[in-house]
């Protein structure tokens, strides 16, 4: 199986949570063999290469690299950093993807990214513990996590958790709180840029879900340039001209439009309120349909 059918069949079918943890794992493997064996094979170092994609604490290093606000969340420091964050990912961008459509999901997850880089940069403007450190920057997908956390835990805040060798049940938002306050209680004990990126991204996914709940998709602009990203990488059909007959239409088919009309009506109508009011405020016929 060549390159192009791997592409194809694996990558281009899977789902976008699984796309972004997929990116995920290939830009830090890639980086990983550039900067240890081909490194080590040309004898060069080429350890430059990666500041180039990892946001800076300065607004003017910003400005020589704007594409960093959003590449430095590919980057990991080590395989833990990596697993620990699509760990975390997978498991509430799935509860996210249950209701919500896959775009929704980029918008939070690159809002998170963005956001989570501007308090990080705002933080070393602004807090006096900063003052001394004159160049720091920030890597990782965690920001993008966080954002994500909360707004899956915004949606289903009372969603049963049960874990491995635990006999209790624990609600989401239990472990979403718990999470948070971790952040803020080890901001001091190090990598305090991190955390407060961390609650940058919590704090956007807070704001979108409850922007949405209100009809208001704040990641409209996100969108529009994700749609265009992924038309540069998705392969284009040959078109194939056919002779096209009309064929009569029949009242059965009347019928059956009409009754995926009015199901889709109902699938919207369901989705709205969940939207508005999260899953539980779903009557037993609308969790059954």
């Amino acid at each position: 199986m060549d390159f192009k059918q791997l592409y194809s069949k694996h990558f281009l079918q899977a789902s976008i949570l699984q796309k972004i943890i997929i990116v995920n794992a290939v830009v830090f493997i890639s980086f990983f063999i550039l900067e240890n064996t081909i490194a080590w094979l040309f004898k060069v170092n080429l350890s430059w290469i990666a500041p180039w994609f990892s946001f800076p604490n300065d607004i003017f290093a910003f400005g020589l690299k704007p594409w960093s606000i959003i590449t430095y969340s590919f980057l990991h420091a080590d395989f833990f950093h990596l697993l620990f964050n699509m760990l975390w990912l997978h498991f509430f961008g799935q509860i996210f993807i249950n209701i919500h459509p896959g775009r929704r999901f980029l918008n939070v997850y690159f809002l998170g990214a963005i956001f989570g880089a501007l308090l990080y940069m705002l933080a070393y403007s602004f807090f006096p513990a900063f003052a001394e450190i004159s160049k720091s920057t920030l890597i990782g997908a965690s920001a993008a996590v966080s954002a994500v956390m909360v707004a899956a835990t915004i949606q289903s805040p009372e969603s049963p958790l049960r874990f491995m060798f635990i006999p209790f049940t624990f609600k989401l938002w239990w472990i979403t709180v718990g999470l948070l306050i971790l952040d803020v209680v080890r901001i001091p004990n190090g990598n305090a840029g991190g955390h407060l990126s961390h609650i940058g991204g919590a704090l956007i996914g807070y704001i979108y879900m409850k922007q949405l709940q209100k009809g208001n998709d704040l990641g409209a602009p996100v969108e529009k340039v994700m749609d265009w990203i992924m038309a540069l990488f998705k392969p284009k059909d040959k078109v194939k001209m056919k002779t096209v007959h009309k064929a009569k239409r029949t009242k059965s088919k009347v019928v059956r439009s009409t009754k995926t009309v009015a199901t889709q009506k109902q699938i919207d109508a369901i989705l709205d309120k969940i939207s508005k009011s999260g899953y539980e405020s779903l009557s037993k016929q609308e969790k059954d349909f």
